[in-house]
């Protein structure tokens, strides 16, 4: 028996982890895919006239089986990857986008969508059905069902290719975060405090080392370039943070970056688009390339301004410890922190007892439940790996969903922070509920205690969730975050706001050993500095998001290294910052196409995020009932039913500018 295509009897519907082995995935997989094509030709070859019904609403439930298998192995192999699974991986990226070629490219099934586009006006069509119609033509369309001939078949060509380079880069990308590590002699520990010591500990003892070591890991790396006073450890640990994807050899994705590039502009001239920007941004909220410039730009000043500022202060720091020369990308985070100390007497050692993971995570469980009514109730597993914690969700005492946090770094993670479904929240064919992951890689400790970062990525994350939890729509097509990408970021980022909301520290930043609440004193210093550093944070990111764009617009570079280093030349990068992710393992961008032309999302989600919370400010409580369920109502429960625009003007009345962005990051008064 194969658990994964068996009918599950677990509690919630839950992948039974315990009985799936990994040959049990290939096996799967065909019988899905079978199982889906039959269900496909069914749709297409039948006789009846087209209704939403046969056709629409039977695609929608079509590959049910394949988006079970799916859930569970996309899953797994992001966050506990092995030999096996990445090769399974490889195999898959070519046959899963032969697949969704043979969908789009059908052109039976497509004239029968098209029929009903044709005739939406007369087939009384509610308004999300109408939606759902007017998505899925869009998306076969975008997909090639108007091309014929060579083009068609040139553009599955594309497609496939680039599904395959996409998970090589991933995979390269993983290798070089598994391998790299800096081993530290005892010496090479002064001035690190404890926790970090725990965890470069506990990362050797994972490695097989005799003691501690740096890898690659942001919660590992970050802390020991803010307090390592060795310049020379903080140099070779920083540049082979930067160099992963670009050290040579099999993993390296430099020209694997070139040819998806070049592959992305072909596959958009193919569909009558001028460059990748044009038809990646069309459906999104910012359109065009030059909209997203201008946001872009509009920040881009006052930043840079800023760090400058911000630059010439950590040089004279650097100079006053007897070093010359220029202040180094390796010397930033080591002097910020010690201004930071001196200046809002902040000391990261010092807030992370107030900052254990238990206490954040009982913190955004409480505002989950003060503005949504919430409630979580651990559950037992096994999950798919022992670190995995289950928790029901339910609201009046009806079940809502199933929400699974995987919270530590380890080698088979790769980096970073998501929020995934292995089931998505739907009504058609059942009132299906779902499955929510979030992954982060925080270090691990006993007890593990964040820095302020780590706990808003905690947030972060679980504002996806609450999307993805609390949608309540008929169709999975426009289920939970199935919104435009510069849309999907608002939720996630607006409950960082609760983070920062004082009542909640008061509440939950308590010490893990004596239970104490966070000084007053410290919390007012902790708040003020809310925006320290943050023209650092902004020339990072916008750089980062300025490559991608002129990536993607006109034609695709040769040598994206070199591209890279123009636009940053243009733009006047500060010499001591590097963009956030460079050309080689900008995942977001390269890794799939998710976040390619698209990376600038973050920070258009941001401006409206900022205005977002101001409406429970202007109401007078953070957790105004009344905004609560607008918020729920208009954002977190609609899913892509309405354009994201509209979806926001319903909330908020009308479109933000980006002043509030500015302010939100203390960056108004260098505009």
């Amino acid at each position: 028996m194969n658990a994964l295509i068996s009918q599950w009897t677990t509690p919630f519907g839950l992948p039974p982890f315990a009985e799936i082995k990994d040959a049990d995935f290939a096996p799967a997989f065909d019988a899905a895919l079978d199982q889906a094509r039959a269900n496909i030709a069914a749709i297409a070859e039948a006789t009846e006239a087209p209704t939403f019904a046969n056709t629409i609403a039977a695609l929608e439930l079509a590959e049910a089986l394949l988006d079970r298998v799916a859930g569970v192995f996309y899953n797994l192999s992001g966050a506990d990857s092995n030999d096996t699974r990445e090769a399974l991986m490889r195999d898959l990226a070519p046959k899963m986008s032969a697949f969704s070629s043979e969908v789009t490219n059908n052109k039976a099934l497509f004239a029968r969508i098209e029929t009903l586009w044709q005739e939406r006006d007369k087939l009384n069509l509610d308004p999300e059905q109408l939606r759902v119609l007017t998505l899925y033509r869009r998306m076969f369309v975008r997909s090639g069902a108007l091309l014929e001939g060579d083009a068609a078949d040139r553009l599955t060509a594309v497609k496939s290719r680039l599904a395959v380079l996409g998970t090589q880069f991933g995979q390269n990308l993983l290798a070089d975060e598994r391998e790299w590590f800096m081993p530290l002699a005892e010496d090479d520990l002064e001035g690190l405090p404890d926790f970090v010591v725990d965890t470069a500990r506990a990362a050797g003892a994972e490695r097989g080392q005799p003691g501690p070591v740096v890898t690659l890991n942001r919660s590992l790396i970050v802390p020991f370039l803010q307090f390592s006073p060795r310049r020379a450890l903080r140099q070779k640990a920083y540049e082979a943070w930067v160099a992963r994807g670009a050290n040579g050899g099999a993993h390296d994705n430099r020209a694997i970056a070139a040819e998806i590039l070049a592959l992305r502009h072909e596959r958009a001239n193919l569909l009558g688009y001028d460059s990748f920007a044009d038809f990646k941004l069309e459906p999104e909220m910012a359109k065009t390339p030059q909209a997203v410039r201008d946001l872009l730009m509009r920040v881009w000043q006052p930043a840079r301004a800023k760090a400058e500022s911000d630059a010439r202060v950590l040089e004279a720091m650097l100079h006053a410890d007897g070093i010359s020369g220029p202040l180094e990308p390796w010397d930033w985070r080591y002097y910020s922190e010690r201004r930071r100390k001196a200046e809002h007497d902040l000391d990261e050692s010092a807030l992370k007892p107030y900052l254990s993971l238990e206490a954040m995570l009982a913190a955004q469980f409480d505002c989950a439940n003060r503005l949504f009514g919430l409630e979580f109730r651990p559950i037992d597993g096994p999950f798919y790996h022992p670190d995995v914690r289950g928790w029901e969700v339910t609201r009046d005492g009806a079940h809502i969903a199933v929400f699974l946090g995987d919270y530590f770094a380890r080698a088979s993670k790769r980096s970073g922070a998501w929020c995934s479904a292995m089931r998505s929240q739907r009504k058609l064919g059942g009132d299906v509920r779902p499955i929510v992951v979030n992954v982060c890689n925080f270090a691990k400790g006993d007890p593990a205690l964040l820095s302020y970062d780590d706990a808003r990525t905690l947030f972060h994350e679980f504002g996806h969730a609450l999307h993805q939890m609390l949608s309540d729509v008929t169709h999975g097509f426009i289920s939970g975050t199935s919104v435009a990408r510069d849309f999907v970021e608002l939720p996630s980022q607006l409950y960082e706001h609760w983070l920062e909301v004082p009542q909640v520290l008061e509440a939950h930043a308590r010490h893990w050993q004596t239970g104490e609440p966070m000084p007053a004193d410290m919390l007012e210093r902790l708040l003020a500095a809310g925006t320290y550093d943050q023209g650092f944070a902004t020339v990072e990111f916008v750089a980062s998001a300025m490559v991608d764009l002129e990536f993607h617009v006109g034609s695709p570079p040769a040598d994206p290294m070199q591209k890279q280093a123009e636009v940053l030349e243009a733009l006047g990068m500060p010499r001591a910052i590097r963009m956030r992710h460079a050309t080689p393992h900008f995942a977001h961008v390269f890794s799939g196409d998710g976040y390619s032309a698209g990376y600038y999302s973050y920070m258009w989600s941001e401006v409206m995020d900022a205005d977002a919370f101001a409406a429970f400010e202007e109401a007078g409580d953070p957790f105004d009932p009344e905004t609560a369920k607008r918020l729920e109502k208009f954002i977190l429960s609609a899913g892509g039913s309405e354009e994201a625009e509209e979806l926001y003007v319903k909330f908020r009345g009308k479109m933000p500018g980006v002043e509030a962005l500015l302010k939100g990051r203390g960056l108004l008064d260098a505009a």
